[in-house]
């Protein structure tokens, strides 16, 4: 409990009348009656105000009837708004403006606080914020600000309600589950990935199912549409039991951040999001993690459950401050995955240094194996070489960048030439370019 400001300045108002005589302030000669009323005025106006205020006090509830707790998931996803509910009811007779701050873990964007809201007397109501973690790992919600005011506005009450508790922030697992309600109402459009224009050509006949909208009209089985009096398409399933293997870089280069959130966080998120599509689609899928060594290796497993152990196996993954050795990696990648399979390195958009040392080790992986590389795009640099410069020395800084750039290009042409796809991609647009990719290799039958 404190002094609210209202209550602070209507005593330093009242104080005037006393201060007066009592600083011995020149009134322009009034008479000493005067200055004795103002002195007995000014001390009646001050009692008078710590009479309300003690009456104020007395009457207002304060946080006594107010209960507050907090509603958190135990697990989130980094890069993704999670949904924090706080819970207020308020058991007093009156109504209370309530004003809650909360301790969300950090570093974190967060949305929404602090939370105000109307508490009528007797009711309950449900508050909600947002949360953006920007980091994976073990984290601690801290305790809970609750401030509200007296009837009169001359005191304000503040507590710390609630407890501290763990919530672990893991890659985001919330696109999974958008992912399986899209592909169920053949809505994969929303995630920015392109259904493949051969998608139905050699595969094998699965089903028939209600035709949906974005269906090609040469899937419609005409005989069963008029049996069923409805329009009835067939479903082909694309080649299955094949093998995939993801390789993110965990160099130096991923520790680069867009938009608070670092590249190696936005390539783990799309590795889950493919992973789970290509375990929908009956394949197997391993994940390694390397730099200069390797980091971790989980072993191609196929089913729509080995997402789960996936997803606690990278829990605690961080990239390192170190430079990548592609030679290393791709010397892995051939002790490991002997069968001809999917390769697709997540990796940033490589200086020249870093594709000339890349680029033998990857293309020497094709044959047996089909490479994917996908290049996480420098997005300043990128803007920089857009830019008209304005002087000689913003000429000569867009004028490196389009040297870097040009060079970039021809090392990727160089790349393909050699059986190596390779795509430049903008972080934020990562997972649908992947997945788009990876179905039209699929629907191409190239693995």
């Amino acid at each position: 409990m404190s002094p609210s400001r209202r209550l602070l300045w209507v005593f330093l108002v009242l104080a005037v009348p006393m201060a007066i005589p009592a600083l011995g302030i020149p009134l322009g000669g009034l008479p000493p009656e005067v200055e004795r009323f103002l002195w007995q005025f000014g001390i009646l106006a001050n009692l008078a105000a710590l009479a309300v205020a003690v009456y104020d006090l007395w009457h207002s509830t304060g946080l006594s009837r107010l209960e507050v707790s907090r509603e958190a998931p135990p697990v989130m996803s980094v890069g993704a708004r999670n949904v924090i509910r706080v819970w207020l009811s308020n058991r007093g007779s009156g109504e209370l403006l309530v004003e809650i701050e909360d301790s969300p873990p950090q570093p974190a964007m967060v949305e929404g606080l602090p939370l105000v809201a109307q508490s009528p007397a007797g009711s309950s109501r449900e508050l909600q914020y947002h949360i953006v973690p920007q980091r994976r790992g073990a984290y601690r919600f801290g305790p809970l600000f609750v401030r509200t005011r007296s009837r009169l506005g001359l005191w304000n009450f503040q507590e710390e309600r609630g407890h501290a508790h763990l919530v672990k922030v893991f890659p985001d697992i919330q696109s999974v589950g958008r992912l399986e309600l899209l592909l169920r109402d053949n809505r994969l459009s929303e995630l920015g990935i392109r259904r493949s224009r051969v998608r139905d050509r050699g595969s094998e006949f699965d089903r028939l199912r209600e035709y949906r909208r974005g269906d090609e009209p040469r899937a419609i089985d005409w005989k069963a549409t008029s049996r069923q009096r409805q329009l009835i398409a067939r479903e082909y399933t694309l080649e299955r039991n094949q093998t995939v293997c993801l390789v993110l870089d965990s160099g130096s280069s991923m520790c680069n951040e867009d938009g608070g959130i670092r590249h190696f966080d936005r390539a783990l998120n799309s590795a889950v999001v493919f992973a789970y599509l290509a375990l929908r689609q009956g394949d197997s899928v391993g994940m390694m993690v390397a730099s200069n060594r390797l980091e971790r290796w989980i072993r191609p497993t196929h089913g729509v459950q080995a997402i789960h152990p996936l997803i606690r196996s990278t829990y605690d993954l961080e990239a390192s401050h170190v430079a990548t050795d592609y030679q290393r990696v791709a010397d892995e990648i051939r002790l490991r995955v002997r069968k001809r399979a999917l390769i697709v390195l997540l990796t940033h958009s490589m200086d020249e240094l870093q594709l000339e040392a890349a680029v033998k080790p990857l293309t020497a992986l094709s044959p047996p194996h089909l490479v994917l590389v996908a290049c996480l795009r420098n997005v300043q640099l990128h803007e920089r070489g857009r830019r008209h410069p304005q002087g000689d020395l913003e000429a000569l800084r867009v004028g490196a960048a389009n040297v870097f750039l040009l060079q970039q290009a021809r090392t990727i042409a160089e790349m393909n030439a050699l059986g190596v796809q390779v795509l430049d991609i903008l972080p934020s647009q990562l997972t649908g370019e992947l997945v788009s990719q990876y179905l039209e290799i699929k629907a191409r039958q190239l693995l």
